[in-house]
């Protein structure tokens, strides 16, 4: 695995670049076309280890797929949640969405296949999904450890039509139920347990569904979910809109270098809740605005970046960017309610402690937090732990400090495959 040195920039940035289609907003598109009645066309769609292994495990499953990664275009033929092979298996890599969402759609389906994940994946949470499966007839027989992956899928045919699912790990769960039961003959009545029902992704889920053609009842703060049965998946064209994740690296470094990044064709009516960290580093003293272009955000620079304290719950993607600017502030920087991200492909708190640690910078880890202090950097290669916002965070950090080297950089492929390439750009 190479390192990748990171070179510090001490001039304000002038920027406008591209970022890759969102994987959220990929992935759960490929799912609804490969449901629907007919072929759909997505368009800015992300090309990533993640959405690969979701395509083509779809191929694998006998949906028919096209792609063209020099137009960032993937054509799917959806037979309205017929699966035409059973038996097989399929290989969700570390893909949490593909995961979720493929295991979901093979359970409530009659056949057996065997889904098959990296070692990473299947330390990752799957048991309250599986629960979830299991109240509406699906079995599973477990190739490793009980409730995760690798495991055999039984699939139930006719399922039940009452489901209730825990959320506080993951609300993948709950959007790999709602996106599958519309098109289940009887529909599906959901409850949720947990504090996360509301959460921004699963508010993609339902307006998603909503622009594909299907309908659902949820209303605001409340736990229940109906899904009325029988209904159609549309074909259709769909844009995917840039990856604000994937902006917010280049935000955060023109939080620390000062000056402007703007970042093509995202604007302030996305679907993506990690938009809010816009809010967070206007808190922070940055200006965000939303141009023709894409939205722009400004900078204070070095030393004029002030600290925040902030509840990160619903855009925790997010937690280790700031974390990663934090040295930076005038102050104290506190993240709250991001305990869950410990479960994601690493345990995201105690990376940021130790990495952080490793810098010199002092740190206060809690179990849904971490408090960070603002001092100066030192010389230090970061340790990725195979997670892919690990590497793109603390290159941030690379830019305005001397000696930062990401280890095993490769990993932010996973999301972003040229993202050292586009961070290079800053450098123009």
């Amino acid at each position: 695995m190479a390192d990748y040195p990171i070179q510090r920039i001490r001039r304000p940035l002038s920027a406008v670049l591209a970022v890759p289609g969102s994987k959220s907003l990929t992935n759960r598109a490929m799912l609804m076309a490969a449901l629907a009645s007919g072929t759909s066309t997505l368009r800015g769609a992300l090309f990533s280890d993640d959405s690969r292994y979701f395509l083509e495990s779809l191929k694998i499953l006998g949906i028919q797929t096209q792609t063209d990664e020099a137009a960032k275009e993937i054509r799917i033929c959806g037979l309205g949640g017929r699966i035409p092979n059973t038996g097989v298996p399929i290989y969700t890599g570390s893909a949490g969405t593909a995961s979720r969402f493929l295991t979901a759609l093979l359970a409530l389906r009659d056949g057996t296949w065997t889904v098959n994940c990296s070692e990473q994946m299947s330390r990752r949470p799957m048991h309250e999904l599986f629960d979830a499966l299991s109240s509406l007839g699906a079995s599973f027989s477990f190739t490793g450890d009980a409730g995760h992956l690798p495991a055999v899928v039984h699939g139930c045919g006719c399922p039940g039509v009452e489901v209730q699912v825990a959320t506080d790990k993951s609300t993948q769960f709950l959007s790999a139920l709602l996106m599958n039961a519309p098109v289940l003959p009887q529909g599906l009545h959901i409850r949720t347990t947990g504090k996360r029902a509301d959460g921004a992704y699963v508010k993609i889920t339902e307006r998603m569904m909503c622009q594909f053609g299907c309908g659902l009842r949820h209303e605001t703060g409340s736990n229940e979910f109906f899904i009325p049965g029988g209904q159609v998946y549309q074909a259709r064209q769909y844009a995917v809109e840039p990856d604000v994740s994937a902006a917010c690296y280049f935000y955060a470094a023109a939080a620390v270098c000062g000056g402007s990044v703007t970042v093509k064709g995202l604007h302030a009516d996305t679907l993506q809740g990690d938009i809010r960290f816009l809010d967070v580093l206007r808190e922070a003293g940055c200006i965000a605005e939303d141009t023709e272009e894409g939205i722009r955000v400004t900078g204070p620079g070095p030393g004029k970046l002030r600290g925040v304290d902030v509840n990160m719950k619903d855009f925790s993607d997010q937690a280790l960017t700031l974390a990663a600017i934090a040295p930076f502030a005038d102050g104290i920087t506190t993240i709250r309610g991001i305990g869950h991200i410990r479960l994601q492909e690493s345990d995201r708190i105690h990376a940021c402690v130790t990495e952080l640690s490793g810098m010199g910078i002092r740190t206060e880890e809690s179990a849904d937090g971490i408090r960070i202090w603002p001092g100066p950097v030192r010389p230090h290669r970061v340790n990725t732990y195979e997670d892919h916002r690990v590497a793109m965070a603390f290159a941030v950090t690379g830019l305005a400090a001397d000696g930062i080297v990401i280890g095993d950089g490769e990993c932010t492929g996973k999301t972003f495959e040229n993202f050292f390439d586009t961070l290079a750009l800053l450098h123009e």
